[in-house]
């Protein structure tokens, strides 16, 4: 008896390595563009948008109340920089900027020194440092203002009980004493983010290093200058820049606490924007050409920032 040999069954056809490989990468292009998608349609509508409106804006003759009016350049960007205010702004704003940088940076650094160590209360000092930038600019703007006052606040009680001062005293009725009583504000709100950022750079050098200077019988100070530093130029680079832009950009304290004052002191570039744009001939195309100026002023200072801190990275 003979057995008829049976067919073998058909070869399954598979793919070309290469077709699956496209479909996988097409695969996952579709699912990275589904992912950013709501990020760039919100960087599209909350930024790219504005600064086109606002760059039509510094090209026209737009008011607040009777919009655009047709062509008006170059006369917007001509008349804010020919503003009566506009060269004492930009100089109150230089001057607190640099006020602001070195006294904030430095305060930074030495709390940063302090809680470096792990220790007893190494957790309880970082978290009290770093408490006051939970709270809003703001908020804490309003609550200096209830601080700085002369009738309500507890300054005027310190010192009459201290003996220093009988009368009242005005922190933010001269031009000096406001700025200086806004830079303490800043620091407070602002010291304990600065300090987390040079922590973060502290903890990120390799503890040989200290351990071999040590070893090497180098001094506190020279264990600073020459390995800290150098090592944290990166971190109080990103720290100097985050500052200068924010400084350069305030707004929300002094428009709490001075609103410019007294006599235009104390009034910052934004704050003149404002200005231009809400107040007196609320003239939004003359506040855009500021804001665009300002914007220009912005790019290049970075630009200039970055290529400092990329040479002395090569």
């Amino acid at each position: 008896m003979t057995s008829t040999p049976t067919a073998a069954p058909p070869a399954r056809a598979t793919r070309p390595p290469t077709v699956r490989k496209r479909g996988s990468s097409r695969a996952r292009k579709r699912q990275g563009i589904l992912y950013a998608a709501p990020t760039a349609v919100f960087l599209v509508v909350f930024f790219v948008v504005p600064v086109v409106l606002v760059f039509r804006m510094s090209v026209s003759d737009w008011g607040l109340f009777t919009g655009d009016r047709g062509l008006n350049f170059p006369s917007n960007f001509s008349d804010a920089a020919t503003d009566r205010l506009f060269w004492p702004a930009v100089w109150f704003t230089v001057k607190y900027t640099v006020v602001t940088t070195v006294i904030l940076l430095g305060l930074a650094l030495g709390m940063a020194l302090l809680v470096q160590e792990s220790g007893r209360w190494s957790s309880f000092v970082r978290t009290s440092f770093l408490i006051p930038s939970a709270l809003g600019l703001a908020s804490a703007s309003l609550l200096f203002y209830a601080l700085y006052s002369p009738q309500a606040g507890p300054f005027t009680a310190l010192l009459r009980w201290t003996g220093l001062s009988e009368d009242p005293v005005s922190f933010l009725g001269s031009p000096d004493r406001a700025l200086w009583s806004t830079v303490a504000l800043v620091v407070w709100r602002f010291a304990g983010f600065y300090m987390l950022l040079l922590l973060v750079g502290l903890q990120s050098i390799p503890g040989d290093v200290f351990e071999a200077a040590r070893i090497d019988g180098a001094s506190a100070w020279q264990t600073f200058r020459h390995i800290t530093l150098p090592l944290l130029r990166p971190s109080l680079a990103l720290s100097t820049i985050l500052c200068v832009t924010g400084s350069l950009l305030a707004f929300d304290q002094f428009y709490i606490l001075t609103k410019g004052g007294p006599d235009n002191s104390t009034i910052t570039i934004v704050q003149l924007v404002y200005s231009m744009a809400f107040q007196g001939s609320s003239d939004l195309g003359r506040a855009a050409a500021l804001s665009i100026i300002v914007l220009a002023g912005l790019i290049l200072l970075n630009a200039v920032q970055f290529l400092g801190l990329r040479r002395d990275k090569d």
